[in-house]
């Protein structure tokens, strides 16, 4: 992951196949230079994404989400730190019945404050949580991300 340039990665996340049959495309990345800052992602409705009911299968809008906040927060601390999922969740708010888009931020400004905290706890479990918006603005599901970052151990 650290070896692409992130812009590539990105790219190269568009024809992921868990994306792909899922439905889901990047359609936005902010940031200067090689630095990504934010990320929109859209899901929409197909064929291949539709529950029972025609409206966007729970699994595809929590995949939307799931990938963001680990990599953006380990791009924004550096190859010096080890980043996990150690939790999540999904809360869903309403049908998602045509597209469905999310934007994933990490600032600098969070990126420092959890290294600050790993500087002093030896870890850090910071927690981000995201609103999916149909085109429309109305909440569709809510995603709560719990993740773990620390320093690597060193082998003895």
């Amino acid at each position: 992951m650290q070896r692409l340039p992130k812009r590539r990665l990105l790219q190269t996340l568009r024809f992921w196949p868990p994306y792909w049959g899922a439905g889901v495309r990047v359609v936005d990345v902010e940031g200067q230079g090689d630095a990504v800052d934010a990320v929109t992602v859209e899901l929409e409705l197909t064929a291949l994404n539709r529950n029972a009911l025609g409206t966007a299968f729970g699994g595809s809008l929590y995949a939307m989400a799931d990938p963001w906040f680990l990599l953006l927060l380990t791009w924004k601390l550096g190859p010096g730190y080890v980043v996990w999922d150690k939790a999540a969740s999904i809360e869903f708010v309403r049908p998602g019945r045509g597209t469905v888009r999310g934007r994933f931020e990490v600032t600098s400004e969070r990126a420092q404050a959890v290294r600050a905290e790993i500087a002093v706890e030896r870890e850090a479990e910071p927690k981000f949580d995201v609103e999916l918006l149909d085109l429309e603005g109305n909440v569709v599901a809510r995603v709560h991300k719990h993740l773990y970052a620390r320093v690597p151990r060193r082998r003895r």
